[in-house]
């Protein structure tokens, strides 16, 4: 085989990669991809010996993509503040996305497929750019601190730091989030309530500190600020279902575990992730914003 031919094969090989950490890193599949592209034309405006001097083109690649995220992140608050309503990250369908290729035990990979649900893009999205890149590729791609090192622009002991204090958020994040069946038990609960009309089963399920944010993006409608407390969620879950008497709420596995998909015949128009801590709901996530939903019409 052609050297050239053979180069772009293994370089393009890592496309599916970098878009899971692209993903991670900055929580739409849209702004991993361009992320994504903006990698691969960075490798080939490299001359030929330029390119044939990299001994380890999947490192290249990881390292570029990550400088790529960590300017995206930089300015993401300003783009932010301009953005209509809250903003959620893009949920993902539960087998998009996932690392199990990387994981031998079972438990690694409920770790690391979690790193794609919702609940934790949240509190990534909370951290500092630095902190977020170092925990992405240190804790989930495994690439030492030297060389995240170089990308953040830290030294390795820096970058040991901020992988330690975003471990530290993740982990009390975990440590408050249902099990499985007991997060899968609530959410049926939530739906057959909500598909009923009973307000009061509703409002039962949610904490006293419950917050729902719906993510329009300004394209669709949707509430522009958090709603709180169970009685104004509940009434605006079923106030949505009332004004859309064509929706149906129907379940889907997500990477949050059981969730919703809101349905107008096949088209998918919404997705809904819950948090569940203690036996009650105390996030709800609500993505109609059709940019943020293509994953889903796949």
């Amino acid at each position: 085989m052609d050297r050239t031919v053979e180069d772009l094969d293994d370089v393009m090989t890592e496309r599916s990669r970098l878009i899971a950490l692209g993903y991670r890193m900055l929580g739409t599949l849209q702004e991993a991809e361009d992320a994504v592209q903006e990698t691969y034309l960075r490798w080939y405006r490299l001359s030929e010996d330029e390119r044939a001097a990299i001994d380890n083109p999947q490192g290249w690649l990881t390292r570029v993509a990550s400088r790529v995220c960590l300017d995206v992140l930089k300015s993401a608050r300003a783009r932010r503040e301009q953005y209509v309503g809250p903003w959620l990250p893009e949920p993902v369908p539960a087998d998009l996305l996932t690392l199990s290729s990387h994981a031998t035990d079972p438990a690694d990979r409920v770790t690391l497929d979690d790193t794609v649900s919702t609940a934790l893009l949240v509190v990534l999205d909370a951290m500092t750019p630095p902190e977020r890149v170092a925990f992405v590729l240190h804790d989930v791609f495994a690439v030492p601190f030297g060389e995240i090192a170089d990308v953040v622009g830290r030294s390795p002991a820096a970058v040991r730091q901020l992988a330690s204090s975003a471990r530290r958020r993740v982990a009390a994040h975990r440590g408050t989030v249902a099990t499985a069946p007991e997060h899968d038990a609530v959410v049926r609960a939530f739906g057959s309530a909500a598909s009923g009309g009973d307000l009061g089963a509703l409002a039962a399920l949610l904490d006293p500190s419950v917050v729902l944010r719906s993510d329009g993006g300004g394209v669709v409608s949707a509430a522009r600020n958090p709603i709180l407390g169970p009685s104004n969620v509940a009434r605006f879950v079923l106030g949505c279902l009332d004004k859309r008497p064509t929706w149906r709420l129907v379940e889907r596995p997500t990477a949050d575990g059981l969730g919703f998909v809101w349905l107008e015949g096949d088209d998918v128009l919404g997705v809904v992730n819950l948090q569940v801590a203690a036996g009650l709901v105390t996030d709800v996530w609500m993505v109609v914003n059709p940019d943020k939903l293509a994953a889903w019409r796949i």
